[in-house]
């Protein structure tokens, strides 16, 4: 994280198995290193849920992986589980603490984080492998990843459900709306519901030419987006989905998330949009963060409960 001039010493930190974030001080000249501060410190190594690393392949054969999360102390073994696309989409999931996937392990779910196509671990072609590929391939690289915790006996395919933020929330509203029959719920945090409505606005708000033809080279055609956006297919909706969404997002507004309730509550859905009150896209506030945590996972224990 940081070093002093010469190197000599250098702060690290670490997050990962039985680790939920530390902090060393590390003198290269006597080879030590002194742990220095415990970010989370009410939560011992006991608690941390087992990480690994899960490669797959992709129904079009492309080569990927995804977090896997696992409950301490439970065997392996036909789990429920939450599938937790990251958002972005250029982004990516590493194999280390996540307080989202560790909060629902300690629940007694398995949580799987893909690293779909469009993300950023495996170089510039798997990144544009997305483009245009919203609702699309991208969607089914998730699910692709459920079917091989299926095939590895690791989690029950009748006990799954969808979470995410951000372009994570946008797949989760996709995984039920555009897909059928994969998981019992969704809860969407700060989602994208309508990708026509979020390209206007994004071209509205940039005078730049290069802006705009990016945008139209990750997200496809504009005249093709209404067939990814999960808002036109909210009567579509096969499980019950819950939208939590900050008031004072200035990066996806709360418009995307308030015009999907009501699509649902149209379409006889059933459905809960719970506000953020002064909450950002980031959950800046602590108090937001332990009541989305709070929402999400009461969501998620009454329609695909652990045990």
């Amino acid at each position: 994280m940081d070093s002093t001039p010469d190197f000599n010493h250098v702060l690290v930190r670490t997050s990962g198995n039985a680790d939920s974030g530390t902090w060393f001080l590390v003198n290269l000249d006597s080879l030590k290193a002194d742990a220095i501060g415990l970010e989370r410190p009410a939560i011992p190594k006991s608690m941390v849920g087992p990480i690994s690393t899960v490669p797959y392949t992709a129904q079009d054969g492309l080569a990927m992986d995804g977090i896997l999360t696992l409950p301490p102390g439970r065997e392996p073994k036909g789990l429920p589980v939450i599938l937790f696309p990251h958002g972005g989409p250029s982004s990516q999931d590493e194999a280390e603490f996540n307080w989202w996937a560790q909060a629902f392990a300690s629940r007694g779910y398995a949580v799987f984080q893909p690293n779909f196509r469009g993300s950023t671990n495996r170089g510039e072609a798997f990144e544009r492998a997305g483009h245009g590929q919203w609702g699309r391939k991208m969607q089914t690289d998730i699910s692709d990843g459920l079917a091989e915790l299926v095939k590895r006996g690791i989690v029950d395919p009748k006990r799954a459900c969808i979470m995410g933020g951000s372009y994570g929330g946008y797949a989760a509203l996709a995984g039920v709306t555009l897909q059928h029959g994969l998981y019992r719920c969704a809860v969407a945090v700060a989602p994208v519901s309508d990708l026509a409505l979020m390209s206007t606005t994004e071209f509205k708000e940039s005078d730049s030419y290069v802006v705009k033809q990016s945008l139209e080279d990750e997200l496809g055609p504009r005249n093709k987006l209404g067939e990814v956006s999960p808002r036109r297919f909210a009567a579509t909706a096969d499980t019950p989905i819950l939208l939590i969404h900050g008031r004072d997002d200035t990066v996806v507004a709360f418009e995307q998330s308030a015009k999907m309730a009501d699509a649902l509550k149209g379409a006889g859905k059933p459905f809960k949009l719970v506000e953020l009150s002064s909450e950002d896209h980031w959950l800046s506030h602590a108090a937001t963060r332990r009541q989305m945590l709070s929402e999400a996972i009461a969501w998620v224990e009454k329609y695909n409960p652990p045990d």
